[in-house]
């Protein structure tokens, strides 16, 4: 007997299986997503192979942990408090109604409300692009008490997206003006430029402007827009379908650096 034992760990959402000596120490580590054994050291090879035995499954690359990236390492040295990452769609405005939930009864509902069913429901449409090798920030805070709804980073490129509920209305769009059913216009293309060219400036890169309609009955758009995309938020799974701009190891970086809460401190 090797004296080796198996213990299975989660990180991060994924299962690893981590080979340890008997006073505890790591000496290996099985991958399942990656189909890798990484051994620390190379002496106890075959020893680490049999005591993984009967969870390997199918052919695996064995040997020593890859180098990380560059932007592994910055992920891997962000502060927990720092990183936007775990951030959920609607985050601030979940923060606002705990503190705050206003009234029990009133006669019309809280706008903010709204606001958080329109920033979850197009929160959720862009993480669903994780797969297509895309990263979606949400809810990042800026200075002056603003902040980007949500970032999306993938082979197309950066897009800075603002949401605006508008179930059942009918939304004109003369730009910079933006209607929803009997309102007021009001110049909201201004700030999802705004936003974008802030994000720009902090990620030193293009970071491409787009409103998201949240349940638009009709949406009409009455003269050429001027950079910034106007999607309903059953039409965001079009970003994923543009052409490739970013490499992945770009996106990764872009990603590391976007999520870094003191990137954003002095745009």
């Amino acid at each position: 007997m090797s004296g080796l034992r198996v213990v299975p760990t989660w990180r991060h959402g994924q299962e690893r299986l981590y080979v340890c000596l008997t006073d505890g120490r790591n000496i290996a580590w099985y991958d399942r997503e990656a189909a890798r054994v990484n051994l620390l050291s190379d002496e106890r090879r075959e020893d680490v192979l049999e005591a993984l035995g009967p969870f390997l499954t199918g052919p695996v690359a064995v040997g020593p942990p890859p180098v990380p990236t560059p932007a592994e390492l910055a992920r891997l040295t962000l502060h927990p408090d720092d990183d936007l990452a775990p951030n959920r769609p609607g985050e601030a405005l979940l923060i606002a109604l705990d503190r705050d939930p206003g009234p029990p009864r009133r006669l019309r509902a809280d706008p903010r409300q709204h606001a958080l069913t329109a920033e979850q429901t197009v929160g959720e449409a862009l993480d669903r692009l994780d797969g297509a090798g895309w990263h979606t920030l949400h809810s990042i805070p800026l200075p002056g008490g603003s902040r980007i709804h949500h970032l999306a980073i993938g082979p197309a490129g950066l897009f800075s997206i603002h949401t605006l509920y508008a179930r059942k209305q009918r939304i004109r769009v003369a730009d910079p003006l933006v209607t929803v059913g009997r309102r007021e216009p009001q110049p909201l293309l201004r700030r999802v430029r705004a936003d974008a060219d802030r994000a720009s400036y902090a990620l030193t890169a293009e970071v491409h402007p787009v409103l998201a309609l949240v349940g638009a009955a009709d949406v009409s758009v009455t003269a050429r827009l001027r950079e910034v995309r106007v999607l309903q938020d059953t039409d965001l799974g079009e970003l994923a379908r543009q052409g490739g701009v970013l490499k992945p190891a770009d996106v990764e970086a872009l990603h590391a650096m976007a999520r870094d809460r003191n990137t954003w401190t002095r745009v």
